[in-house]
């Protein structure tokens, strides 16, 4: 049995945390009908968060593209309200880049199910 990296137990536990935070925030206001209709693509992207660092976690490739385009998407966003939002959000998917196709991860989520 193969040991997982250590990227994507941080990462994984990272998406995982930041969609049910963000899960449980806005929920709040769907209560309150603050958003109205926009609040559902809102709460889809946060589960999203949370469905694919699960995958992540249990070693699925796909996950870390999923991650990578969902950290992406949150650039563009935030560069709409400020450029400190946008500056943390890029350096975030940096290292998330760097971190989830490195070498020794690339290998763990290509690996057969069986020998992780």
């Amino acid at each position: 049995m193969r040991a997982r990296p250590l990227a994507v137990w941080v990462f994984s536990i990272l998406f995982i945390a930041a969609g049910l935070f963000g899960l449980l925030y806005h929920l709040n206001e769907l209560r309150t009908q603050a958003f109205g209709l926009a609040i559902i693509p809102i709460l889809l992207l946060r589960l999203l968060a949370v469905v694919s660092g699960i995958f992540l976690l249990i070693g699925h490739d796909w996950a870390r593209w999923v991650l990578a385009a969902w950290l992406a998407l949150h650039v563009a966003i935030s560069a709409l309200n400020s450029f400190e939002q946008a500056a943390a959000h890029l350096v975030l998917l940096v290292l998330v880049i760097y971190f989830l196709w490195r070498p020794e991860v690339s290998s763990f989520l290509r690996a057969p199910a069986s020998s992780r």
